[in-house]
């Protein structure tokens, strides 16, 4: 178990360490003299903060895991458990087991496993922990924009009073597709109970949904009913059209093929002051590395790393999310996204994790076909900026 307040205090030095290095580095190149191992030492330096962040970071997300749970998440249905494992097991059938569809030979997991599946995908799926998360129990999930168009205007005490223009209203649909995967266990194991059943399907469940989450909140493109992707409503994007208000604007970096303070800066500044509340920078652990070196107009380090156990790095004085999906820092490269995500993206999950057995199909294998609906998209444009990298 990782010891986050020392972490913290070894990042700290780490940092220091890096600050004192890369000094001696711009001296040296001032001076014109060589910078090869002044640049091997900060490389070396740079892997040991990343090491540090990223133990940090699992701690944090470990935390927002036990804190999100789902929707009656302190009931357990004992009856309901102990018939689905003697199903999962044996494949026995029992009166008790009543949810879900029988006759499909299809059940709905208890709700232990699906709050345990849904804590782990949080502490893997960087997105899910930031956006606005919404369980429902239909087909989709639809929300109305109010456009607004409301119009007003002076009158005199006894001049007539006409009607005046009302808002309008744009409905979007956030419509959930389906994650699956198949993981399998041998009926020998199975018998001899030698594992804890629930530990190792949510482990299972959770490596394959939380990639396929992880990319499809960055990038999907909503074919499949996947869904729609954070840098696919940036200017230019292919959903760039499709949000009653428009999409995510685009501010330079500043220089060509590379970030400048000045243009971190310049996104904060981008962002309405009424949103920058609860805003936090998405990247890369690519790019942070390279902006790790940019520095304010009064020679501070932009970036800062974590010195309070519960707090991640900070851009700026704002938070950093790493999202290992995010592009590096190249010509046309959408490098860092910067806004409040809890308003910006909202990820809609179908209640209930689904569990078929089937001990036919790949013998001596029992396949456990876990599927769970998952849909996600823009929530307000307005909410969140993106840094461009400039092309020329």
């Amino acid at each position: 178990m990782t010891d986050v307040n020392k972490t913290i205090e070894d990042l700290g030095k780490a940092f220091e360490a890096f600050k004192a290095t890369h000094t001696q580095e711009l001296n040296a190149l001032k001076q014109s003299h060589g910078t090869a191992d002044y640049q091997a030492k900060i490389d070396k330096i740079s892997a040991d903060i990343d090491r540090h962040q990223k133990e940090i970071e699992d701690a944090h997300t470990k935390l927002a895991a036990s804190q999100q749970g789902t929707p009656n998440a302190g009931l357990v249905d004992k009856e309901y458990s102990a018939a689905f494992r003697a199903h999962f097991t044996k494949g026995e059938v029992q009166a008790a087991l009543n949810k879900g569809s029988a006759t499909e030979g299809g059940y709905l997991a208890p709700v232990e496993w699906d709050r345990s599946i849904t804590s782990r995908l949080v502490e893997v799926s960087p997105i899910r922990s930031i956006a606005n998360v919404q369980n429902i129990s239909t087909a989709g999930y639809t929300k109305l924009f109010n456009n607004l168009g409301t119009t007003s205007g002076w009158v005199g005490e006894t001049s007539p009073r006409p009607p005046t223009n009302t808002p309008t209203f744009s409905p979007m649909t956030y419509k959930p597709g389906e994650l699956y995967a198949n993981p399998a266990a041998t009926q020998q194991l199975l018998d001899d109970a030698e594992v804890d059943l629930e530990t190792w399907l949510a482990g299972e469940v959770e490596t394959e949904f939380a990639y396929q989450e992880g990319i499809a909140f960055l990038t999907g493109s909503g074919a499949n009913d996947r869904p729609n992707g954070l840098l696919t409503y940036v200017t230019g994007g292919t959903n760039a059209a499709t949000h009653p208000w428009g999409d995510i604007k685009t501010v330079g970096s500043g220089a060509v093929g590379a970030v400048t303070a000045d243009s971190l800066i310049d996104l904060i500044y981008a962002l309405p002051d009424e949103y920058t509340a609860n805003a936090r920078f998405v990247l890369n652990r690519t790019a942070q590395g390279t902006i790790r070196k940019l520095k304010d107009g009064q020679g501070n380090y932009l970036w800062q790393p974590s010195y309070v156990a519960g707090q991640p790095a900070t851009i700026a004085g704002y938070p950093v999310t790493t999202v290992a999906g995010m592009p590096n820092i190249a010509a046309n490269a959408i490098v860092a996204l910067f806004g409040d995500f809890k308003r910006g993206y909202q990820i809609v999950d179908r209640t209930g994790v689904r569990v078929l057995r089937d001990p036919y199909t790949n013998k001596p294998f029992v396949q456990f076909y876990t599927t769970k609906r998952v849909g996600g998209g823009l929530l307000n444009p307005d909410v969140i900026k993106a840094l461009k990298v400039n092309a020329a």
